[in-house]
C-alpha cells in the first residue's frame, strides 16, 4: 500500500489491483476484501483507505459495501442536507459547489456516531471537488493551547427543527419518521433535552465532549462540530443577515460552551481554517472508494465545477 500524499504528512493508504494481484473490477476488489483477515485492524492502523482502479459501477456497489460496511446505518439525526438513494446510501452533503465544506467527523454532535464512512465516486467533477481528510490527532495538535483549554469542558449543541416549513431541516427529515413518539424514544435514549414548540417545531439540546479517545488506538482526537454550528463560520455577510432576522437561539443550529457561554468567533475560525490547511486531498476518479475511520479522521469537501456525485454510507 502507498500513501496518497508524498509530502511526509499522514495520508490514506492507496490500494490498487496491481498491489492486490486481482482483476481491475468490482469482483477483484470483492475477492481482495474477502481475503483480508482483519479489515478493522487495517483501518485502525492506516486510518483511511482509498480503493482506486477497480472501476466499481453503481450497480456493483452493494456487493462491495456489504464487505466494507457490515452493518449499514440510516442517517438518523443527521444535520446535513442529503438525498437517500438506496438502502442506507445517501448523496454526500448537498451544498453549493463554489463553497468548501469544513473538516468534521460525521455526527460528532450526536450521542452515537458511525465508526466507518464509505465514499463512492459515481461522477467525478470537471475540476476540484476533492474530499480533504485530516488526522484527528494532527487537528488537535495544531490548535492553540488557549483553544484546546477553552473546549476542555465540552460543547452544547442546539437545534431548531421545523415541522414542515421553515429554515433548515424538519424534524421529520432529520429522524426519518413522522411519529413524535419514535423521535422522543430516540432522544430519550441519547440523553438529549428536547421541547415541542406550539408551531410544531422541535428544539433539541445536547451536551457533548470536544475530544474523544479512539477505542482501539487510544489516540485523543479533536471531535466536535463547533465551527460548523457557529454562525461565524458562515462568513460575515451571511452571519450578519441571519442576526438581523432572528436571535441566535432561533437559528436552525447553534453551539456554545457546555456552560452556555458563547464561543468566540476567533476560536471557531481557527478550528475551521487550520483543519482545512492541515488536510490531505483525495481527488476523485469515477469508481473510486474511500473508507475512513470516522473517529480518527475528519473529512470535508473542496469547491468544484461540473457535475459531481459522490455517495456515502456508514456503519457502526
Amino acid at each position: 500500500m502507498e500513501n496518497v500524499a508524498n509530502d511526509g504528512l499522514w495520508a490514506p493508504a492507496g490500494i490498487t489491483p496491481a498491489q492486490t494481484g486481482t482483476e481491475p473490477n468490482a469482483g477483484g476488489l470483492a475477492a481482495h476484501l474477502g481475503s483480508l483477515d482483519d479489515l478493522g485492524g487495517l483501518l485502525a492502523r492506516e486510518k483511511a483507505l482509498v480503493f482506486r482502479g477497480f472501476g466499481v459501477q453503481p450497480g456493483e456497489l452493494d456487493e462491495v459495501m456489504d464487505l466494507l460496511l457490515p452493518n449499514r446505518l440510516a442517517y438518523v439525526h443527521g444535520n446535513s442536507p442529503r438525498t437517500k438513494v438506496g438502502s442506507n446510501v445517501y448523496t454526500s452533503t448537498e451544498y453549493p459547489a463554489e463553497y468548501s465544506i469544513s473538516m468534521h467527523n460525521e455526527m460528532s454532535y450526536a450521542h452515537q456516531w458511525p465508526a466507518r464512512l464509505l465514499f463512492y465516486c459515481e461522477t467525478a467533477p470537471h475540476t476540484g471537488g476533492a474530499t480533504p481528510v485530516i488526522d484527528g490527532t494532527r487537528w488537535l495538535g495544531c490548535l492553540d493551547d488557549e483553544v484546546r483549554e477553552a473546549f476542555a469542558g465540552g460543547v452544547r449543541y442546539s437545534q431548531n427543527l421545523h415541522g414542515g416549513m421553515g429554515l433548515g431541516k424538519s424534524w421529520q427529515d432529520t429522524f426519518e419518521t413522522a411519529e413524535r413518539g419514535r423521535v422522543e424514544e430516540f432522544l430519550g435514549a441519547s440523553g438529549a433535552d428536547w421541547k415541542w414548540q406550539p408551531d410544531g417545531s422541535l428544539r433539541v439540546t445536547q451536551l457533548r465532549p470536544a475530544t474523544v479517545t479512539h477505542p482501539v488506538t487510544g489516540d485523543e482526537v479533536w471531535f466536535n462540530q463547533a465551527d460548523q454550528w457557529h454562525p461565524a463560520s458562515l462568513g460575515d455577510d451571511t452571519a450578519k443577515a441571519l442576526a438581523s432576522i432572528m436571535p441566535a437561539e432561533e437559528l436552525p443550529q447553534s453551539v456554545s460552551f457546555a456552560d452556555g457561554s458563547p464561543i468566540p468567533d476567533a476560536y471557531v475560525l481557527q478550528i475551521r481554517d487550520r483543519g482545512l490547511d492541515n488536510a490531505v486531498d483525495v481527488d476523485w476518479r469515477r469508481g473510486d472508494l474511500l473508507l475512513i475511520d470516522n473517529v480518527l479522521v475528519g473529512h470535508g469537501r473542496r469547491p468544484f465545477t461540473g457535475p459531481r456525485r459522490v455517495l456515502v454510507a456508514m456503519s457502526d
